[in-house]
C-alpha cells in the first residue's frame, strides 16, 4: 500500500474534536492509480497499524462512473470544484487532473483523499482537494462545531 500521510492530520482532527461533535468518514477508493488494492480488512490493518486510525472506515467504493456510490453523487453535485491551496497545489492537481482515468464529468473527484465537510443538518459545506491538508481544515471544521 501507498504511503498516505493525509490519515495522521484526519487523526490528529478527530481525536481533538470528536468529543465535539466531529465524524470522521473514510471510503476507501481504488480509482485512482491503484491506491487501495487491498481487502477492506487489509486496509483497515494498513490504517490502523500505521497511523492510528480510530474513526469509520467503511468499504472500498467507486466515486466516479457508472457504478460510484450515492453518497460520493449527493456529494458531487452539492459542491462540484475542490477548494485548492497555493500554487503548488493548484499545478499538482492540474497534473492530477490529467493523469485521473476515472475523472470525465464536472464535479467528478479527481484523485483520493478529496474531503468532503457537511454540517450537523446534513449541509455539504465545503470540499477540498487531495493535495489540502487534513489539519488546514481545522478553523472551518471550529466554526462548524
Amino acid at each position: 500500500m501507498c504511503k498516505t500521510p493525509q490519515y495522521e492530520g484526519l487523526e490528529k482532527l478527530y481525536k481533538e474534536y470528536h468529543e465535539k461533535g466531529l465524524e470522521v468518514l473514510d471510503f476507501p477508493c481504488n480509482q485512482f492509480g491503484n491506491q487501495a488494492p487491498g481487502s477492506d480488512d487489509e486496509i483497515h490493518s494498513f490504517c490502523a497499524l500505521k497511523y492510528n486510525t480510530s474513526f469509520d472506515q467503511f468499504a472500498k467504493i467507486d466515486v466516479n462512473g457508472e457504478t460510484e456510490s450515492p453518497i460520493y453523487t449527493y456529494l458531487k453535485n452539492k459542491i462540484k470544484k475542490d477548494i485548492i491551496d497555493g500554487l503548488k497545489n493548484k499545478m499538482a492537481m492540474g497534473t492530477i487532473e490529467k493523469i485521473s482515468t476515472t475523472c470525465k464529468n464536472e464535479g467528478d473527484i479527481k484523485w483520493n483523499f478529496t474531503k468532503f465537510l457537511v454540517d450537523r443538518e446534513g449541509n455539504v459545506v465545503a470540499r477540498y482537494s487531495p493535495t489540502f491538508k487534513p489539519e488546514d481544515m481545522e478553523e472551518k471544521i471550529k466554526e462548524l462545531i
